[in-house]
């Protein structure tokens, strides 16, 4: 363990010439790190406990990762009778990892260290679709990024991306976008040739559940949605505990429920799905139509006269000051929504549902009507045992959670590599 992190972490193999005894040592290293990677500073009796290993076990690892330079004594925790116990937790800038949230009209980048903090950042404004070439664009920006920041490129441990579509971790492809006829390679493969690093591909919303189990108000709870609401419309599912991803990795497609009889074409293909009147997009539309139709709102001066600019953002804004045009168009999308969430509730009967994303933003604008909905259209017995929330981790959800799938990707990789050099 006299390697720094990154090197201990990329190498797929132990050091050679480690007994049984040190291997299965070197493996709980490896996974007390993973644990104050997620769960931050512990004491020595939480590590003890989590682990199920003896006090001076316990204490001699974090000694030993102490003496690396990978773990640092960080304050006190809660006493419970005596002296206050030590904190240990990872160091800061121990290694980095590369998040790239790509959003229907611009893609986010950020650098963020081990304790999840974003130490350098940009946004790009673009516009996805399916010859957009993907692998040399986000390069481009993502090597821009890394040069100004001026990280250690040896400690950059790899790449989480996050992108709307169908997309398939496992087989790193994204089967809305992204795709080309000619290029039979993956995107997560064609991207690791490129960084020469590992990268993990996952859907926005997937990305965004995944921060909320592990550091949002999902975290230790059982039973779950998050709905991501931005242009479209996505769902995150925690059952057990886990997010649930489906057998190939599709679970969640929300959006694209059937919802109106012979309704507006949804850019999947297919009519009347949900996203076609309770998304971002069906959002602008319906505020555009308003406006184009007498009705008398703010909105147009906000974008000068130019509805081409309408945002969801702009029309949250002009219902925060007031406009009545604008809360009306949120109300719709929210009965709308709220319909849908009517039926999630009776299939899944959750303990809690966040709302996450861009109209959630909206708070009492949207969530009003919401739950009007959901008191119209579930079950009172389970609509009485759901929480609705909004969420608490900001608007970078997405890059946290897809740093924490390329975190998770590497761990496991190392965790199965050691476990099965141990013999039993």
């Amino acid at each position: 363990m006299s390697q720094v992190l990154p090197d201990f972490l990329m190498n797929n193999d132990p050091p050679s010439g480690l007994s049984n005894v040190e291997r299965k040592k070197y493996l709980q290293k490896i996974r007390i790190i993973k644990h104050l990677y997620l769960n931050g500073a512990n004491t020595n009796a939480d590590i003890c406990n989590t682990f199920n290993v003896s006090l001076p076990t316990s204490m001699s690892l974090l000694n030993q990762l102490v003496a690396d330079g990978i773990v640092s004594k960080q304050g006190r925790g809660e006493s419970v009778g005596g002296r206050k116990p030590d904190l240990f937790g990872l160091k800061k800038n121990i290694f980095f990892v590369l998040s790239i949230q790509v959003e229907k009209f611009k893609v986010k980048l950020a650098i963020l260290d081990n304790t999840h903090q974003i130490l350098h950042e940009k946004t790009v404004k673009t516009k996805i679709s399916k010859d957009f070439k993907s692998v040399d664009v986000l390069y481009k920006y993502a090597s821009e990024l890394i040069k100004t920041s001026k990280i250690d490129t040896e400690k950059l441990l790899g790449i989480g991306i996050s992108m709307p579509g169908l997309v398939s971790s496992e087989e790193g492809r994204n089967f809305t976008y992204f795709i080309s006829d000619e290029e039979p390679e993956s995107l997560q493969s064609a991207l690791e040739k490129k960084f020469k690093k590992p990268v993990v591909i996952l859907n926005d919303a997937k990305s965004a559940c995944l921060a909320e189990c592990r550091f949002g108000l999902a975290k230790n709870k059982n039973n779950v949605l998050v709905i991501s609401m931005d242009w479209g419309i996505g769902l995150g599912i925690i059952m057990g505990g886990k997010m649930h991803t489906g057998a190939s990795g599709f679970a969640g497609e929300f959006g694209h429920i059937p919802m109106v009889e012979d309704g507006l074409l949804c850019h999947c293909g297919k009519r009347g799905c949900l996203e076609t009147v309770a998304s971002g997009f069906a959002l602008v539309e319906k505020a555009k139509q308003g406006i184009r139709n007498g009705q008398n709102s703010i909105l147009s001066t906000l974008v000068h006269e130019d509805l081409d600019k309408l945002e969801p953002q702009v029309i949250i804004e002009a219902a925060n000051r007031g406009d009545q045009f604008a809360i009306n168009v949120l109300s719709e999308i929210g009965i709308s929504l709220g319909k849908g969430i009517a039926i999630l509730i009776q299939i899944f009967n959750p303990e809690l549902i966040i709302l996450e994303g861009k109209i959630a933003e909206a708070k009492q604008f949207i969530i009003t009507p919401i739950q009007q909905s959901i008191n119209t259209y579930s079950m009172i017995q389970l609509k009485e045992r759901t929480e609705i929330s909004l969420s608490t981790l900001g608007k970078n959800s997405s890059l946290l959670g897809a740093t924490v799938a390329v975190m998770d990707h590497i761990f496991k990789g190392q965790i199965a590599s050691v476990k099965s050099q141990i013999v039993k």
